[in-house]
C-alpha cells in the first residue's frame, strides 16, 4: 500500500507548524507514529 502524497505534506506541515520541528525528524517517524501525533496535536489545538 502507498501512502498519500498530499496527506503526507499535511500531517507534516501541521506538525512542523504545531511544534515547530525539522522536516528530517518528521519524515523519519513512522506512518502510526506521525498519526498519532497528529491525532494529540490536534486535541490540544481544540479540534
Amino acid at each position: 500500500m502507498t501512502y498519500a502524497t498530499e496527506q503526507l505534506y499535511e500531517e507534516v506541515a501541521y506538525l512542523a507548524h504545531r511544534f515547530h520541528w525539522p522536516l528530517d525528524q518528521l519524515l523519519d517517524l513512522e506512518h502510526a507514529e506521525r498519526q498519532r501525533f497528529v491525532a494529540h496535536a490536534a486535541r490540544l489545538d481544540g479540534g
